[in-house]
């Protein structure tokens, strides 16, 4: 057992546990942060995927010894309930969820793609995007989401930044 800091959301964050513990695992079991989710375990599903440093990562496959002090990112830092991120609010206008699982890994994916490129392509999106899986189905709905979360942002930008 070793202790690490993780800055998580903005918050310095101490925890004790094994060095080859996932990261997906101290998010949900020591910092009871449950919008990422154990899919399949492997890399292949996308249900754990965080922002790491700003860039998408599988939760599941990174252990919590190589996260260091890159700041992460989860689904509960971009908004609540009571007032969602754009590219949550994105996702809830198109209906973009059915079951609700692979939501929040669609969501922080699509979220790192569009804090790197503001107006991705239709190809770029679809692209970015395949390596979430939907098992239920609804993935036009998410490209949608995509879609008009990329123009909520720019709708949202500083003028100079549009």
């Amino acid at each position: 057992m070793s202790t690490y800091r993780l800055q998580v959301n903005g918050r310095e964050h101490a925890v004790d546990t094994d060095p080859d513990t996932p990261l997906l695992y101290v998010l949900r079991n020591d910092l009871q942060l449950n919008g990422a989710k154990f899919g399949c375990g492997l890399g292949q599903c996308g249900s754990c995927t965080v922002l790491l440093d700003g860039a998408s990562a599988l939760s599941c496959l990174v252990p919590v010894s190589l996260v260091g002090r890159r700041p992460v990112r989860t689904v509960e830092g971009l908004g609540s309930a009571a007032a969602p991120g754009a590219v949550q609010r994105a996702f809830i206008e198109e209906q973009a969820a059915q079951c609700g699982y692979c939501i929040a890994g669609m969501i922080m994916r699509a979220t790192a793609l569009l804090e790197r490129e503001p107006a991705p392509s239709e190809e770029r999106i679809r692209s970015h995007m395949a390596l979430n899986l939907c098992r239920c189905g609804t993935h036009m709905r998410i490209l949608r989401a995509v879609r008009r979360a990329a123009q909520l942002l720019r709708a949202d930008a500083p003028k100079g930044e549009r």
